[in-house]
Protein backbone atom coordinates (compact mmCIF):
# COMPACT_ATOMS: atom_id res chain seq x y z
CA UNK A 1 0.00 0.00 0.00
CA UNK A 2 1.19 3.53 -0.78
CA UNK A 3 -0.15 7.03 -0.21
CA UNK A 4 0.37 9.53 -3.04
CA UNK A 5 0.10 13.33 -2.79
CA UNK A 6 -0.72 15.18 -6.00
CA UNK A 7 1.07 18.54 -6.07
CA UNK A 8 0.52 19.30 -2.37
CA UNK A 9 0.07 22.97 -1.42
CA UNK A 10 0.42 23.02 2.36
CA UNK A 11 3.61 21.73 3.98
CA UNK A 12 1.96 21.03 7.33
CA UNK A 13 -0.57 18.69 5.67
CA UNK A 14 2.15 16.96 3.66
CA UNK A 15 4.21 16.56 6.83
CA UNK A 16 1.26 15.11 8.71
CA UNK A 17 0.64 12.59 5.92
CA UNK A 18 4.35 11.72 5.84
CA UNK A 19 4.21 11.05 9.56
CA UNK A 20 1.06 8.96 9.08
CA UNK A 21 2.68 6.88 6.34
CA UNK A 22 5.86 6.36 8.35
CA UNK A 23 3.96 5.27 11.46
CA UNK A 24 1.76 2.83 9.54
CA UNK A 25 4.59 1.44 7.41
CA UNK A 26 3.11 2.71 4.17
CA UNK A 27 5.22 4.09 1.33
CA UNK A 28 4.59 7.61 0.04
CA UNK A 29 4.78 9.23 -3.37
CA UNK A 30 4.92 12.99 -3.85
CA UNK A 31 3.91 14.17 -7.30
CA UNK A 32 5.55 17.51 -8.01
CA UNK A 33 5.54 20.41 -8.36
CA UNK A 34 4.69 21.19 -4.75
CA UNK A 35 3.39 24.53 -3.56
CA UNK A 36 6.36 24.74 -1.18
CA UNK A 37 9.99 23.68 -1.00
CA UNK A 38 9.90 19.99 -0.05
CA UNK A 39 12.56 20.43 2.63
CA UNK A 40 10.68 23.39 4.10
CA UNK A 41 11.17 23.75 7.88
CA UNK A 42 7.39 23.53 8.47
CA UNK A 43 7.35 20.21 6.66
CA UNK A 44 10.17 18.91 8.83
CA UNK A 45 8.38 20.21 11.92
CA UNK A 46 5.14 18.44 10.98
CA UNK A 47 6.95 15.22 10.07
CA UNK A 48 9.24 15.53 13.08
CA UNK A 49 11.76 12.73 13.35
CA UNK A 50 9.50 10.31 11.47
CA UNK A 51 10.77 11.30 8.03
CA UNK A 52 13.83 9.06 8.34
CA UNK A 53 11.48 6.06 8.68
CA UNK A 54 9.50 6.99 5.54
CA UNK A 55 9.76 5.19 2.20
CA UNK A 56 9.43 8.35 0.09
CA UNK A 57 9.52 8.61 -3.70
CA UNK A 58 9.35 11.94 -5.51
CA UNK A 59 8.02 12.20 -9.06
CA UNK A 60 8.60 15.22 -11.31
CA UNK A 61 5.14 14.93 -12.92
CA UNK A 62 1.89 12.98 -13.07
CA UNK A 63 3.20 11.09 -16.10
CA UNK A 64 6.35 10.01 -14.27
CA UNK A 65 4.28 8.91 -11.29
CA UNK A 66 2.00 6.82 -13.55
CA UNK A 67 5.05 5.17 -15.10
CA UNK A 68 6.38 4.31 -11.63
CA UNK A 69 2.98 3.03 -10.45
CA UNK A 70 2.39 0.86 -13.53
CA UNK A 71 0.60 -2.34 -12.58
CA UNK A 72 -0.84 -0.90 -9.37
CA UNK A 73 -4.38 0.35 -8.92
CA UNK A 74 -4.60 4.07 -8.13
CA UNK A 75 -7.58 4.96 -5.91
CA UNK A 76 -8.46 8.67 -5.81
CA UNK A 77 -9.99 10.22 -2.70
CA UNK A 78 -12.37 12.84 -4.07
CA UNK A 79 -15.53 14.69 -3.14
CA UNK A 80 -16.72 13.96 -6.69
CA UNK A 81 -16.95 10.19 -6.14
CA UNK A 82 -20.20 8.36 -5.52
CA UNK A 83 -18.77 5.32 -3.71
CA UNK A 84 -18.07 5.70 0.03
CA UNK A 85 -14.62 4.41 0.99
CA UNK A 86 -16.24 2.10 3.56
CA UNK A 87 -17.96 0.18 0.72
CA UNK A 88 -14.83 -0.16 -1.43
CA UNK A 89 -12.72 -3.34 -1.46
CA UNK A 90 -9.08 -2.28 -1.15
CA UNK A 91 -6.11 -4.37 -2.29
CA UNK A 92 -2.77 -4.56 -0.47
CA UNK A 93 -0.89 -2.98 -3.37
CA UNK A 94 -3.28 -0.05 -3.97
CA UNK A 95 -1.97 3.50 -4.18
CA UNK A 96 -4.29 5.96 -2.41
CA UNK A 97 -4.11 9.35 -4.13
CA UNK A 98 -5.07 12.68 -2.57
CA UNK A 99 -5.27 15.94 -4.48
CA UNK A 100 -4.08 19.46 -3.86
CA UNK A 101 -5.72 21.22 -0.95
CA UNK A 102 -6.60 24.20 -3.14
CA UNK A 103 -7.85 22.46 -6.27
CA UNK A 104 -8.00 18.66 -5.99
CA UNK A 105 -6.76 17.00 -9.17
CA UNK A 106 -7.33 17.94 -12.80
CA UNK A 107 -9.86 16.11 -14.98
CA UNK A 108 -7.11 14.11 -16.72
CA UNK A 109 -6.19 12.56 -13.35
CA UNK A 110 -9.84 11.77 -12.55
CA UNK A 111 -10.10 9.99 -15.89
CA UNK A 112 -6.80 8.10 -15.50
CA UNK A 113 -7.30 6.53 -12.06
CA UNK A 114 -8.76 3.06 -11.67
CA UNK A 115 -11.16 3.93 -8.82
CA UNK A 116 -12.62 6.90 -6.92
CA UNK A 117 -13.91 6.95 -3.34
CA UNK A 118 -15.44 9.60 -1.11
CA UNK A 119 -15.55 10.17 2.64
CA UNK A 120 -19.28 10.62 3.38
CA UNK A 121 -20.08 13.88 5.16
CA UNK A 122 -23.03 15.94 6.28
CA UNK A 123 -24.79 17.81 3.50
CA UNK A 124 -23.78 21.42 2.99
CA UNK A 125 -20.18 21.00 4.11
CA UNK A 126 -17.41 21.17 1.51
CA UNK A 127 -14.66 18.78 2.54
CA UNK A 128 -12.41 17.44 5.26
CA UNK A 129 -8.77 18.37 5.66
CA UNK A 130 -6.85 16.24 3.17
CA UNK A 131 -4.63 14.73 5.89
CA UNK A 132 -7.68 13.68 7.93
CA UNK A 133 -9.35 12.14 4.89
CA UNK A 134 -6.13 10.30 4.02
CA UNK A 135 -5.89 8.93 7.57
CA UNK A 136 -9.49 7.70 7.54
CA UNK A 137 -9.25 5.98 4.18
CA UNK A 138 -5.76 4.58 4.77
CA UNK A 139 -6.92 3.16 8.10
CA UNK A 140 -9.81 1.37 6.41
CA UNK A 141 -7.59 0.12 3.59
CA UNK A 142 -5.10 -1.34 6.06
CA UNK A 143 -7.93 -2.80 8.17
CA UNK A 144 -9.19 -4.63 5.10
CA UNK A 145 -5.84 -5.79 3.79
CA UNK A 146 -3.77 -6.03 7.01
CA UNK A 147 -1.61 -6.31 8.79
CA UNK A 148 -1.30 -3.32 11.03
CA UNK A 149 2.22 -2.59 12.23
CA UNK A 150 3.28 -5.27 14.72
CA UNK A 151 4.50 -2.85 17.37
CA UNK A 152 1.04 -2.27 18.82
CA UNK A 153 0.78 -2.80 22.57
CA UNK A 154 -1.27 -5.61 24.02
CA UNK A 155 -4.91 -4.65 24.45
CA UNK A 156 -5.90 -3.20 27.79
CA UNK A 157 -7.39 -5.71 30.22
CA UNK A 158 -11.15 -5.39 30.72
CA UNK A 159 -12.20 -3.00 33.44
CA UNK A 160 -13.05 -4.54 36.78
CA UNK A 161 -16.77 -4.53 37.63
Amino acid sequence: MRLALYEPDIPQNAGAMMRLAACLGVGMDVIEPCGFVLDDRRLKRAGMDYLDALDLARHASWRRFRDAAAGRRVVLLTTRAALPYTRFRFAADDVLLVGRESAGVPEEVHEAVEARVVVPMRAGLRSLNVALAAAMVLGEAIRQTGPLPDSLPDPLPPEAP
